[in-house]
C-alpha cells in the first residue's frame, strides 16, 4: 500500500507515493513555481499512480502539508486532499510544511523558512529534531540573530536579506518533499480536522456560504 503525499504551501506544486511500511519514495514530482497548481494537481496524481503500477484503491493514507502558506496554494492542496481522502474512504492527515523541510536536516540545530510574498517569509526554529519556535511570519531582515544556529533553510532570492549573523551560517533550501511529509505523520493516530496555517489574512476572499470542505477548519491568526 502507500501514501499520497501532497504540497502546496510554496510556489511549487509536490505530489508522490510513498511506501506505507519502508517509507521510501514510489514516484514525485516537483512542478517549480507552478502557475496552475489546481488543474495540474489531480492529472500528476494520476500520471504517479499509473508510473507505480497503483490505483486509487492502493492510497492507505493521504498526507498534506498544511502550511504555512497562502490562502490560494493551500486551499488547492487540502481542497483535493480532503475529496480524495472523502471518495477513498481514508484518512488524511495535515502536516506543517515546514517540518517536513526541517526533517532533511542532519544538523542539531536550525531556521527553516519559506517564502511568504509580500516581502515576509513564514519561519520556525528546530532542534534536534524537534520545533522550538514558530511557525511565525515576518520580515527575513527582522528575524533575530540565532548564536547556535547550524543551517538556514530559505530560498535563494531571499537569503541575502537576512542579517549578517544568519547569513554567515551554512546555507540550504529544502522543500516539503513527500517522503519527509509521510515521516512528519502519525499514520497510526486518529485524523484531526484540517486546520490550515495561513499565519495572517487571506490573499483571497472566501465565500462564507461556501465552506472548503467539513474536514477542513480555517484558522488564521
Amino acid at each position: 500500500m502507500a501514501v499520497l503525499a501532497i504540497d502546496s504551501s510554496t510556489p511549487d506544486l509536490i505530489v508522490g507515493l510513498v511506501n506505507e511500511v519502508n517509507n521510501e519514495t514510489l514516484s514525485e514530482r516537483i512542478i517549480e513555481n507552478c502557475r496552475d497548481q489546481n488543474a495540474l494537481l489531480v492529472p500528476t496524481t494520476i500520471e504517479l499512480l499509473e508510473k507505480s503500477a497503483l490505483a486509487f484503491s492502493d492510497i492507505s493514507a493521504i498526507v498534506v502539508g498544511i502550511g504555512p502558506g497562502p490562502f490560494t496554494g493551500l486551499r488547492v492542496g487540502m481542497a483535493t486532499a480532503a475529496a480524495f481522502g472523502d471518495a477513498l474512504g481514508i484518512a488524511v492527515h495535515g502536516v506543517c510544511s515546514l517540518d517536513a523541510m526541517a526533517a532533511q536536516s542532519t544538523e542539531n540545530a536550525i531556521l527553516v523558512a519559506s517564502d511568504a510574498r509580500r516581502k515576509e517569509i513564514y519561519y520556525a526554529t528546530y532542534r534536534n529534531g524537534q520545533r522550538t519556535s514558530g511557525p511565525d511570519v515576518i520580515k527575513p531582515e527582522e528575524v533575530q540573530p540565532i548564536h547556535d544556529v547550524d543551517l538556514v533553510s530559505i530560498p535563494e532570492q531571499i537569503h541575502s536579506r537576512l542579517s549578517d549573523d544568519l547569513r554567515s551560517r551554512k546555507h540550504s533550501q529544502f522543500k516539503p518533499l513527500p517522503k519527509f511529509l509521510v515521516a512528519c505523520a502519525d499514520l497510526s493516530a486518529t485524523a484531526q480536522p484540517l486546520e490550515p496555517l495561513y499565519l495572517r489574512r487571506p490573499d483571497a476572499k472566501e465565500s462564507p456560504k461556501k465552506p472548503l470542505s467539513a474536514a477542513i477548519v480555517r484558522k488564521e491568526h
